[in-house]
């Protein structure tokens, strides 16, 4: 690495000559589609786990038959408290702490697989969509069988409350209609967990045999689950900083000081809607930082509107450049705000790491502190400004990067199609790569 007083390298002049190479072979160009990530094979192993289920129970005798609905019930209900739990902030982060506690002797393939943490959201979504279904199953056994009249009432106000969360939640939908899917999530959830518990108490016969049943003890464990972060609800002063009309650079200080690579969650409604930026502690200081980016009406808002307060709930959580540790080195490529994840890894010091980071116009957009603060810790880093050099290809960039700093990992924090692009291309070539996957 290049002293602190050598000018980083800038612009194409920067570009190492090494050439991008073609795929390793079809099948790893295959399995580095998008179609094929982690994500979704995490999908189809939980709904080929309960096809599985479904396929037994039928050959055991469980369902058509007395008991149906109990059965029926069970895998519902035992799919959403996945589908439940898999999201909690508690959760998450422990299994980023499994994950990264591997050492980087291991072999990198298995290193590398379990970098794919992130994907964690595949279960997420294949739990929901079998709960979903175990669960207009039962209704219906419950139907055909004559259930409780309380029973079938609560029961078919919760299918429509789940048909809504999971088709607000469908790509195309939740992709043009974000603020829609957020709030049917949030406000359909809650309303869905009431109404579990009166169907649940309707079936059992009473509070008092629910509350010693195996259902009442897992409705139980998910409304605490579901409750934790917004028990941890407050309201806390905010400083912001507005170096253009692009960016704020918000600083709390409110006794809260998390990890590096956590994320946390702000609100000015708290009951409407909620955005995740990556938390930026400096070391050796108290607080932290956000980095707010121009990318829509609420970030538009806020930049030009900042506000003194704002709501912050849960803990911090671990994000996809947390897998860092798991590589002995790695190179980060970034775009625009993306800088934001990036910086506390670059300032935490914890992997040897090499920073590519396009932006436009760097100083005038983020500020000169901010680029300073960067070029401190990362002075051989490779600055492309796309207003003076243009729009750079962004692929044959992190190859070069990564070539050249024997890196064994790249993660990138860009928009989609780039993000993509780089990720789904390393990959291709053989180079483990991560980024966000807009998986919620």
């Amino acid at each position: 690495m290049r002293p602190a007083s050598t000018p980083p390298r800038t612009g194409p002049a920067g570009v190492p000559d090494d050439t991008l190479p073609p795929p390793v072979s079809t099948l790893r160009r295959v399995l580095a589609h998008p179609r094929f990530m982690h994500h979704h094979r995490l999908v189809a192993a939980v709904l080929a786990g309960n096809t599985a289920l479904l396929a037994y129970g039928l050959a055991a005798g469980w369902w058509p038959g007395p008991g149906a609905a109990d059965a029926l019930g069970a895998a519902a209900l035992g799919n959403v408290a996945l589908a439940v739990l898999i999201r909690q902030q508690y959760v998450i982060n422990l299994l980023f702490r499994l994950a990264t506690r591997a050492p980087t002797s291991w072999p990198l393939r298995v290193r590398a697989t379990l970098g794919k943490v992130y994907h964690f959201g595949g279960l997420h979504v294949g739990a929901a969509l079998a709960g979903t279904a175990w669960f207009l199953a039962q209704l219906g056994a419950l139907t055909v069988r004559g259930g409780p009249a309380g029973a079938l009432v609560t029961g078919y106000a919760v299918a429509v409350l789940l048909l809504a969360v999971v088709g607000t939640a469908l790509p195309p939908v939740r992709s043009r209609r974000h603020d829609l899917f957020e709030r049917t999530h949030r406000l359909g959830g809650w309303a869905a967990l009431l109404l579990l518990w009166a169907q649940a108490g309707f079936l059992a016969g009473g509070p008092a045999a629910l509350a010693t049943s195996v259902p009442g003890g897992v409705l139980a464990v998910l409304t605490v689950s579901i409750a934790l972060p917004w028990l941890r609800l407050r309201r806390v002063p905010v400083l912001v900083q507005r170096p253009s009309s692009h960016v704020a650079l918000v600083h709390f200080d409110h006794g809260v000081t998390p990890f590096p690579g956590s994320s946390t969650a702000v609100s000015r409604s708290p009951l409407w809607e909620w955005h995740s930026f990556a938390n930026v502690p400096t070391p050796g200081r108290s607080g932290f930082r956000l980095t707010v980016s121009r990318a829509g009406d609420w970030t538009g808002r806020f930049v030009d509107d900042p506000p003194r307060r704002v709501w912050v709930k849960g803990i911090s959580t671990a994000g996809v450049a947390n897998i860092e540790t798991l590589f002995r080195r790695v190179v980060y490529v970034a775009t625009g705000s993306g800088i934001g994840p990036v910086l506390p890894h670059l300032l935490a010091g914890q992997v040897p790491a090499k920073l590519v980071w396009v932006a436009r116009r760097h100083r005038e957009t983020f500020g000169d502190d901010l680029v300073d603060e960067i070029l401190a810790h990362q002075p051989d880093a490779l600055l492309w400004d796309t207003a003076r050099d243009g729009k750079p290809d962004m692929l044959r960039l992190a190859w070069q990067a990564c070539r050249r700093y024997d890196a064994e990992a790249v993660i990138c924090i860009s928009n989609r199609p780039l993000t993509w692009q780089v990720v789904r291309g390393m990959e291709e070539r053989g180079v483990p790569a991560y980024g966000a996957i807009w998986d919620s």
